[in-house]
């Protein structure tokens, strides 16, 4: 019987500005709930679902509740749920009234034929299935709202460039793996813009016969290279998912330049890595001994 593992990020970008205390005190939250579900016989598949919901009603983070907003005040959120028992999943883009973007995601993989949906075809479905719909003002803080007027009113741009996306990769006791990723995107970004994180293989990926990842960071050049499946498929004898983690990076890093990029990942035979290039990356983990570890700027 397997045992069971969990890692969550919150996001690959400068996290200028944060209170790191309170960033780390999300991630940990996220794996806790994660973790309670595997603990309690969960899949995989529902202890990232469970842990990603965390974070998507954490305003600290650019998922769900606290996405950044687009170019006219919008929010419009990604997700992908991958599933490395049967190599399958489910996605949504640019769906903007949906309160957790992966739970719709899940619901794509399970309840219906198809892969992916986006904009109103996916606020749809999520009616279809029984999600409930909310205003897209709902999605937004009051902090982040006041920002984007004041820079209408000036006619200014936004400097930061973002914290990223979340996600959240388990294996089971079954010996299943699954991966999340959840995102409101870039800020400011154009209105319609969709980047890596609903793209199989690139924003995240599971195979039982590998591991499973989630990646973050720019997304037009993550999708480029599928980093995710690029990473999981480099875990093979001799190589664990650290090293799996860094060796992807560092092929980003030789083919493009000032790459902004991060990646969790668990292989099938249990080890868990993540590594960035960015100032930082909010991470929180379970060790073997079933204890949860966070870190601000793990492994690069």
């Amino acid at each position: 019987m397997a045992a069971n593992r969990l890692i969550v990020h919150g996001g690959a970008g400068d996290w200028d500005g944060f209170d790191e205390a309170e960033v780390l005190k999300g991630v940990r939250a996220a794996a806790e709930a994660g973790w309670s579900v595997l603990r309690a016989g969960g899949t995989a598949l529902d202890a990232v679902e469970k842990a990603t919901n965390v974070l998507e009603d954490d305003p600290l983070f650019d998922a769900g509740f606290g996405s950044f907003v687009n170019e006219v005040g919008e929010v419009e959120m990604d997700a992908l749920m991958t599933d490395g028992a049967t190599i399958k999943f489910g996605a949504v883009a640019a769906v903007r009234r949906v309160r957790y973007p992966i739970s719709l995601a899940r619901l794509v993989m399970t309840r219906t034929q198809n892969c992916f949906f986006v904009a109103d075809g996916a606020d749809q479905l999520a009616a279809e299935l029984g999600m409930p719909l909310v205003a897209n003002i709902t999605m937004v803080t009051p902090k982040e709202i006041d920002q984007f007027r004041q820079r209408q009113a000036l006619h200014a741009t936004r400097n930061e460039k973002g914290t990223g996306t979340v996600g959240a990769v388990a294996l089971d006791g079954s010996g299943n793996l699954a991966s999340a990723t959840s995102t409101g995107g870039i800020p400011d970004k154009r209105k319609g813009r969709v980047g890596d994180s609903p793209i199989f293989g690139a924003g995240g990926y599971a195979d039982n016969q590998f591991g499973a990842a989630s990646a973050t960071g720019q997304g037009e050049n993550i999708m480029r290279f599928f980093l995710c499946q690029r990473v999981v498929e480099a875990i093979t004898a001799g190589v664990d998912a650290t090293a799996a983690a860094k060796s992807g990076l560092d092929y980003l890093a030789a083919r493009i330049p000032d790459p902004e990029a991060g990646i969790i990942v668990i292989g099938a035979d249990g080890s868990i890595g993540a590594a960035h290039t960015t100032k930082a990356m909010p991470v929180a983990w379970v060790t073997a001994d079933g204890d949860i570890q966070v870190a601000m700027r793990p492994a690069r």
